[in-house]
């Protein structure tokens, strides 16, 4: 550690890029359920493989995994909803 900190305190370049702190640092906001924080989109415009010519990709964004699941483009919402429920 002190090496380091001898090595750091002799080079120049990380003398000027050195991060200067202002203030406290503020801790982010700690996520507890997990389904609260999904976000979806669609990948649209693909080449029909088996009958699917589009992904639903839904992130969480908690626990930072994505789910891609193939559909089709013309989905009515029920059926997204049932789509979305077996796959999560």
């Amino acid at each position: 550690m002190k090496d380091v900190e001898k090595y750091v305190e002799g080079y120049d370049m990380c003398q000027k890029i050195k991060n200067r702190i202002v203030g406290k640092l503020i801790t982010n906001e700690i996520l507890e359920k997990l389904l609260i924080y999904l976000i979806g989109d669609f990948i649209t415009k693909l080449l029909l493989v088996v009958g699917k010519d589009t992904i639903l990709v839904v992130c969480n964004r908690l626990s930072k995994i994505a789910h891609f699941v193939t559909t089709t483009e013309g989905i009515l919402v029920e059926r997204l909803a049932r789509l979305f429920r077996d796959n999560m």
